[in-house]
């Protein structure tokens, strides 16, 4: 795990998408058994967050941990960023994390999904001199950040501060996304060991495959599942040192223990690269909207959200995932972003460099999100 020395298993277990009853509540004999099995069979580190199935995350690790299972794992957890709205807060909101969890100090603890405007407001509210006291008290042993942001924006926070660790989404669909691979290999050359999560970008890579995925997969000379191609391939760069998996499934955690156990960093041939760049261009041929999110057409006098739609048709799409994020079209809906919210007054047409037809498409968009009846 980078200059932390700390030795981790290649599979951690993230804990943000557990086994749930009809209720939606965990459930926790299924949820506890998964992560005992994990942690018998070779996994030692469990990554949890405040937020995570509505608090309640922290809690089962809490409970999956006791009977001698602390001893053997690593606990990650995170500081709601978002929810720090004075210095006091940071201490107030990881005591309470220590109380979740029943233990008394947080193997590794992360500011939780910073961007440009977060990491500012953790720097205007002390953070980085509370997690420093913590350590100093052995409550912490190593302090990291996940991200959700752009290149430049990684690096800056990167370098502002001796970090131990870092999280970032990596997957072979998110190569040149957010830290991207170009964020993996400066992290790892500051001597940060790096944590992948959103391997299979959310399950975007393993479900409703596009055809022609599947029969590229079926024709591949090496049989693998569409999640093991995934995970190889995260697996195959030697500057990752941790990759989690949320499993919510007994056939996941064999899998992904399996696959995960044989991996090893650069040992795809060039014929098994060839057929993850394939994929790549095959999902990248289904983007319909060549909108570069330049955001020339905003602000939109009617507040929508022109880009963001953008963003969601293409990657509903890519995945052929409509009716899994429609709920993500219908949080603009709730805030009056959507694309019903277009009157045509053609302002963003006027000025958009790839000339797109944003009207029309927009349109396009509303369709393919509607509630189907």
């Amino acid at each position: 795990m980078g200059k932390t020395n700390e030795e981790v298993s290649l599979l951690g277990f993230g804990c943000m998408r557990l086994p749930t009853l009809a209720n939606g509540e965990i459930d926790e004999a299924e949820a506890i058994a998964m992560i005992r099995y994990a942690i018998d069979h070779g996994v030692n580190y469990l990554d949890t967050a405040y937020g995570y199935h509505d608090g309640k995350s922290e809690v089962l690790v809490g409970k999956a941990i006791q009977d001698g299972y602390r001893e053997k794992v690593n606990i990650a957890t995170k500081l709601p960023v978002w929810l720090v709205k004075e210095p006091q807060d940071c201490a107030r909101l990881f005591n309470e994390q220590l109380e979740r969890l029943g233990v008394e100090m947080v193997d590794f603890y992360l500011l939780h999904a910073l961007n440009r405007n977060s990491w500012q407001q953790a720097l205007e509210n002390e953070a980085l001199e509370v997690l420093e006291q913590m350590q100093a008290e052995g409550r912490i042993r190593h302090v990291g950040f996940s991200f959700h942001d752009d290149l430049p924006a990684f690096r800056e926070i990167i370098d502002a501060y001796p970090w131990d660790f870092c999280q970032i989404q990596f997957n072979y669909m998110d190569e040149c996304h957010q830290a991207g691979l170009a964020g993996l290999k400066y992290a790892a050359s500051k001597g940060l060991g790096v944590v992948i999560m959103e391997p299979l970008r959310g399950g975007r890579l393993v479900q409703n495959l596009p055809p022609e995925v599947e029969e590229l997969f079926k024709n591949a000379s090496v049989q693998r599942t569409p999640a093991e191609w995934a995970l190889r391939w995260v697996a195959d760069h030697p500057e990752v040192s941790i990759i989690l998996s949320g499993m919510s499934r007994w056939s996941d955690v064999k899998e992904n223990l399996r696959v995960l156990s044989e991996a090893e960093p650069q040992s795809l041939s060039k014929e098994e690269l060839a057929v993850i760049a394939q994929a790549q261009e095959i999902y990248n041929q289904r983007v319909q909207i060549p909108c570069t999110d330049c955001r020339y057409c905003l602000p939109c006098p009617q507040n929508v959200a022109i880009p963001r739609i953008f963003r969601l048709f293409n990657e509903a799409s890519m995945y052929n995932s409509f009716d899994g994020d429609r709920f993500l079209y219908e949080q603009l809906v709730s805030s009056n972003k959507d694309a019903s919210q277009c009157i045509a007054c053609g302002n963003c047409e006027s000025v958009c460099p790839q000339q797109l037809e944003i009207i029309e498409l927009l349109q396009m968009a509303d369709r393919a999100f509607a509630v189907k009846a």
